[in-house]
């Protein structure tokens, strides 16, 4: 589709709504940018048919003048109030949080406000609970972050009442759902060290509770079977640095590990210091690769080749999937499917000569 928008000549017009004290309106953006008002109202509305430097220039423009979108007018004008909720699971995990922040964005630059809840657990009691509580608040819809493989049954519940969207997890496929290729990622870091001529990799893996968790064993291990390679046994961590320094330990002792996988980069951190004190030196013996491409991951010793998701575009991806939701009234089983790539920093090498 063709991006449209209005490129008239940019307006002299500053910041604070031309100094008048009054709060900065629709028009004032748009004069800042020098586009026209309706081109600030599809910044707003996430309206495809803007080119993307020119929503960046709204979407800066709003934060320089202090421009909130009216959602009391325009929940009169709609009969929507503007509002979504977001279900996080229990806990402080990368994965989810960056995913949160993905969302967060995305609601602000459409004009959406939005309601976090935290489960304490995924049971469907929590989770209905957790639903009446946000419905309370006179929400549109709800955006669920449901990793567990046990969420499933309370999420399809909430699905039937509420335009809804599941973010990283249940794919039985009748809800609309946006995940990473978790699996792709798995093979990813795989074949990359089956292609340096690590004879095969071993693999650190998370919690088999969690849909990710799952999903980069069975990516690992199909891309050892697809290379006939030998498949380790499979060693299941807690997403800790700990287990991962723990089972770095009983990896480090045998000399045969050339190659590591490991599910996540924190898990990957504890595994570096283990083969460290074991004078396991990374990566002229041994080869690390972890998963998410958490902030510090460049900065570990040595910075680690990992897997990058695109927290950013989940974000979007599925508030675009819920608004599409709420402004058809129709629900959907539209799966989106985001792929990942390998940072390949200097954690990663050729095994060491026989």
């Amino acid at each position: 589709m063709t991006s449209t928008d209005d490129t008239s000549p940019t307006s002299t017009a500053g910041p604070g709504a031309g100094g008048s004290g009054r709060p900065p309106a629709m028009t004032d953006v748009a004069r800042f940018v020098g586009v026209s008002h309706q081109t600030v109202s599809r910044v707003i509305n996430n309206h495809p048919n803007v080119r993307p430097q020119t929503r960046a220039r709204v979407l800066a423009a709003m934060t320089e003048l202090g421009y909130r979108p009216n959602t009391a007018a325009r929940a009169l004008a709609t009969g929507r109030a503007r509002a979504l909720g977001v279900l996080t699971p229990p806990g402080t995990l990368f994965g989810p949080l960056s995913t949160l922040s993905g969302i967060e964005e995305a609601a602000w630059a459409a004009g959406y406000q939005l309601s976090v809840v935290s489960l304490r657990s995924v049971d469907q009691a929590s989770v209905q609970q957790a639903v009446s509580r946000l419905m309370r608040l006179s929400i549109d819809g709800v955006i669920a972050i449901a990793p567990l493989l046990d969420s499933g049954e309370a999420l399809g519940l909430v699905a039937r009442s509420i335009p809804f969207v599941a973010v990283e997890g249940y794919p039985q496929g009748d809800l609309a759902v946006v995940s990473v290729d978790q699996e792709c990622g798995a093979r990813m870091a795989t074949e990359h060290l089956l292609a340096a001529g690590h004879p095969t990799v071993w693999h650190l893996a998370g919690p088999d509770r969690y849909f990710e968790g799952v999903s980069r064993v069975n990516g690992w291990r199909d891309a050892l079977l697809d290379a006939g390679a030998a498949v380790p046994p499979v060693l299941t961590g807690d997403w800790t640095a700990r287990t991962g320094y723990e089972y770095g330990k009983v990896l480090a002792r045998r000399l045969d590990v050339t190659a590591i996988f490991v599910a996540n980069d924190q898990m990957a951190l504890g595994a570096l210091r283990a083969l460290r004190e074991h004078g396991r030196r990374v990566p002229e013996e041994v080869s690390v690769v972890g998963f998410d491409d958490i902030p510090e991951a460049g900065y570990f010793s040595p910075p680690l080749t990992t897997i990058r998701q695109d927290f950013t575009e989940v974000g979007r991806q599925s508030l675009r999937s819920l608004i599409a939701q709420i402004e058809s009234g129709a629900s959907s089983r539209t799966r989106v499917v985001i792929p990942p790539s390998l940072v390949v920093r200097q954690s990663t090498a050729p095994p060491p000569a026989q």
